[in-house]
């Protein structure tokens, strides 16, 4: 009994790799049970038997994504700095892009599966969205009032849509396109940086 779960465990995960592995060299539009079943020499049914549906193992890969970004974000350097510490969540997150870029497109790049029928992947993406909201709220200065009206949302909003921008320029053949100097491109991160940081500053003020 103990060998037939252990085998079951291991078709499981042979069909998310194999799955991630279509989703890389063919495309996400290109994932189906029976293209992984295939792939993996195995009956048409067998991925059937821990996956309901294409959607159910993309909600997987998906959710685990999620999963190992937030893992990335949390182990971040630390500074006692509530803006450096800011500052460092946000090299993790270009670090993260970076290395895994397919992660990185499947959780921000691409439709997900219906959030109402994979509310472990919703889960696990709301919990690295709150990373950062947690990171703006032990900013200094935050009237109590500010709240009021979302601003942290409002304001992990500004950072996340920035970040990305960032980094789906510097994950482009865009900078090679326009002719950027080296200098320039690696001073992007640390001033797109610098500005979020004088940005938040302000908001504070205000």
């Amino acid at each position: 009994m103990a060998v037939r779960k252990a085998r079951s465990r291991d078709l499981r995960e042979a069909c998310i790799q194999e799955a991630l592995a279509i989703i890389e060299t063919a495309g996400v539009e290109r994932l189906s049970l029976r293209e992984v079943a295939r792939r993996l020499g195995v009956s048409h049914q067998a991925p059937y038997k821990h996956f309901e549906s294409r959607d159910h193992i993309l909600a997987e890969i998906v959710a685990r994504a999620f999963e190992t970004f937030a893992r990335h974000l949390d182990e971040r350097p630390r500074t006692g700095d509530p803006y450096l510490d800011l500052g460092e969540m946000g090299r993790a997150y270009l670090s993260y892009a970076q290395a895994h870029p397919l992660q990185y497109r499947l959780m921000f790049g691409t439709p997900l599966p219906d959030p109402e029928q994979h509310p472990d992947m919703m889960q696990k993406a709301r919990h690295a969205f709150s990373l950062l909201q947690d990171a703006i709220a032990q900013l200094p200065d935050r009237r109590p009032d500010q709240d009021s009206a979302g601003r942290t949302d409002l304001d992990a909003l500004f950072i996340w849509s920035t970040i990305h921008g960032l980094s789906s320029i510097l994950q482009s053949d865009a900078a090679e396109k326009l002719d950027l100097s080296r200098e320039v491109l690696d001073a992007a991160i640390p001033e797109t940086l610098r500005r979020i940081g004088m940005a938040l500053r302000s908001t504070e003020n205000q």
